[in-house]
């Protein structure tokens, strides 16, 4: 097993990105090639056979495959979110479940309810049958990944609870279990996010989670989600500033309104923007990745109970500006070449529309609020756990 991705392998999967843009092909061939080199199990604890790579590592490996293609990158968000979860699981749960993950396993995500449930709760319900099995009923939304996954684990509420939840990892060919590959977002649009509808879906007992809000796994999760989306939008950073210094690279026309007369890629103007636009990219890079290390600290055996929350601190810190920077760079691309780079055919414009679909996974003017309220006053900020109806208005 392989303990990172290939130089030739991120290659492969780059070389095809624009064309499967252009044709809304799903990238099934190229998340075959990541699964059969157990790119899932990087974080799987070495004393469970696994590579056992850090936080920081495992985002570094994010940010290079979402530079190939954010989509692909992206999709497997659920499934590293799953594998973090098992770290707070008891014994029986890590060994079956690490040890599905180390043979190929993948689990896919299905957790938000387009509506209809109010915030706190879930339609989506749990229960026991009448022969002691349990069962699952209810349609989610937003299912990224699930589609090109063995499993999706959904969040539900036990039937006569629907405050709280919990989850439950259904096989994603169980009966009873339906999936659409209708997301009609501007942006990202690979990534398989759509519906799931599960009618009656039986769930062995191993595959139920428990979930107790605001305890040490809820808010490790909650920052490890939001740090892997930032993850995303500095490999789009990062891709975006090599689709503009290689198009410069080729460019030999200029404008007659240029102070030097020369090429683009000669040009002082145009390189300040590069150099810009660069400096952006490592600047979010580096936020993101100090943020990762926060959580990596936060998870060492001797961390102190608090220390969890210093983790959702750092990344919403780094979440206040890092999209901010990644918009910038994939706005200032087309400053670079003029209008040659607005042909559809070169799917430039996947860059800012993909970074801008990924920052509005998590309001940022809430996060930037909750920052504000911690300074100010001590309160600890909550990471992102639930999406439903508001209260009426007062």
């Amino acid at each position: 097993m392989s303990a990172g991705l290939s130089a030739q392998l991120l290659t492969e999967i780059r070389a095809g990105a624009v064309q499967r843009e252009l044709e809304r092909t799903l990238p099934f061939e190229q998340v075959g090639w990541l699964d059969e080199v157990r790119f899932g199990a990087l974080r799987v604890p070495v004393e469970f056979g696994g590579p056992g790579l850090s936080v920081e590592e495992l985002i570094g490996e994010v940010i290079a495959l979402a530079e190939a293609d954010s989509n692909i990158a992206h999709l497997y968000r659920g499934h590293f979110g799953f594998v973090e979860s098992l770290r707070f699981q008891p014994a029986e749960i890590r060994k079956t479940w690490y040890s599905r993950v180390l043979e190929g396993a993948t689990i896919g995500n299905a957790s938000t309810e387009k509506g209809g449930n109010a915030l706190g709760s879930l339609n989506t319900t749990l229960h026991t049958d009448d022969s002691g099995h349990q069962v699952l009923n209810g349609q989610k939304y937003y299912s990224t990944g699930t589609i090109f996954s063995d499993y999706t684990r959904v969040s539900a509420a036990q039937a006569q609870e629907r405050e709280g939840r919990r989850f439950a990892v259904v096989p994603t060919d169980a009966a009873g279990v339906t999936l659409m590959d209708d997301w009609d977002g501007f942006g990202q649009k690979l990534t398989g996010t759509g519906t799931t509808v599960l009618d009656a879906v039986a769930v062995e007992d191993i595959a139920v989670l428990e979930r107790r809000p605001g305890d040490a796994e809820s808010v490790h999760e909650a920052a490890f989600f939001q740090l892997y989306l930032l993850a995303v939008q500095v490999g789009i950073a990062r891709s975006a500033l090599s689709d503009a210094t290689a198009t410069l690279a080729r460019r030999t026309r200029t404008f007659n309104t240029s102070a030097s007369g020369l090429p683009f890629s000669q040009d002082p103007l145009i390189q300040q923007r590069i150099g810009t636009m660069s400096s952006k990219t490592f600047v979010a890079e580096s936020a993101v990745l100090a943020a990762a290390r926060v959580l990596d600290h936060a998870l060492a055996p001797s961390t102190e109970a608090a220390q969890p929350h210093q983790a959702e601190i750092a990344v919403e810190k780094a979440q206040v500006t890092v999209p901010e920077l990644v918009l910038a760079v994939t706005s200032e691309l087309f400053q670079t070449v003029g209008a040659s780079a607005t042909a559809r055919t070169k799917a430039l414009d996947r860059h800012w529309r993909n970074a801008q679909t990924i920052a509005t996974h998590n309001p940022i003017v809430f996060r930037a609020r909750s920052l504000g309220d911690y300074e100010i006053n001590g309160i600890l900020p909550e990471g992102l756990n639930a999406i439903g109806e508001a209260k009426e208005k007062r």
